[in-house]
């Protein structure tokens, strides 16, 4: 679905990433590994067009988006929930809801589907979304990319620094969304594994690829078709998410 190929970015003279080649094939999830300051948020900035690539290729599907506008991505499907968030802190709650929908007709209107996942939001619709706690705020970004309809999700370290209750929640929005319909929320004593349950079935459905960006190690590998390991902009490691151990990923991220 997703295709790069020798991409390259420079900050100044600092070479940024270093001639990336990598797939993200549909109904697979691609994880992408590294520790901080190798370059995974400029890559995920560059495959969303909001940093111009220096040279190198991306494709989505047959389309070349090597020099899309962002809005251009969005429309053909292509869905980021950045780490941070960043959702509007001035604008209300539905009015951040509503962005979602510029990629859709007009006259859409923010899917039912969004208060079903996420009840929270509907309570808080006039409240400005920088008042919102942060898990709050995370569950409104991902209500906003999921307004989109995707075919491609981009989760930039979704779990990070949220409770393990909207993990859940979470999970279960990208499971619904994925499969179409409402489904029976799973009872799970191990939260971390159901959202670990939800990804893996946003990908079995085969109608979205998916490509994870994460640190933490356990929950990457457990959800993994691929992996792929940066470090100083470069991709060092790639293989099967099964061979990960064995691979010696954990202690190529430790060094």
């Amino acid at each position: 679905m997703l295709s790069v190929q020798n991409l390259n970015q420079y900050y100044g003279g600092s070479h940024i990433l270093r001639d990336l080649s990598f797939e993200v094939p549909m109904g697979q999830v691609t994880t992408l590994l590294g520790r901080n300051g190798v370059g995974k948020t400029t890559l995920m900035k560059c495959l969303m067009g909001l940093i111009p690539a220096k040279n190198g290729t991306m494709h989505f599907g047959e389309r070349d988006i090597t020099h899309a506008a962002p809005h251009v991505r969005a429309s053909m499907g292509i869905a980021y929930v950045p780490q941070g968030r960043e959702i509007f802190s001035l604008l209300t709650v539905e009015e951040n809801l509503q962005m979602g929908l510029a990629t859709q007709p007009r006259g859409a209107r923010i899917p039912d589907l969004v208060f079903e996942l996420f009840p929270v939001l509907k309570n808080m619709l006039g409240r400005r979304g920088g008042d919102l706690s942060g898990g709050q705020q995370q569950q409104l970004a991902i209500g906003r990319a999921l307004a989109m309809n995707p075919t491609i999700l981009i989760l930039d370290e979704p779990t990070e620094g949220i409770q393990p209750s909207i993990i859940k929640d979470i999970g279960y929005a990208i499971r619904v969304v994925a499969q179409r319909r409402q489904l029976a929320a799973s009872a799970a004593t191990d939260e971390r594994a159901e959202v670990k349950e939800a990804i893996r079935k946003v990908a079995e459905t085969g109608s979205v690829a998916i490509l994870l960006v994460e640190q933490y190690y356990d929950f990457a590998r457990d959800l993994a078709d691929h992996y792929l390991l940066m470090e100083r902009g470069e991709i060092i490691m790639r293989g099967l998410g099964c061979n990960m151990d064995s691979d010696g990923v954990r202690e190529a991220l430790a060094v």
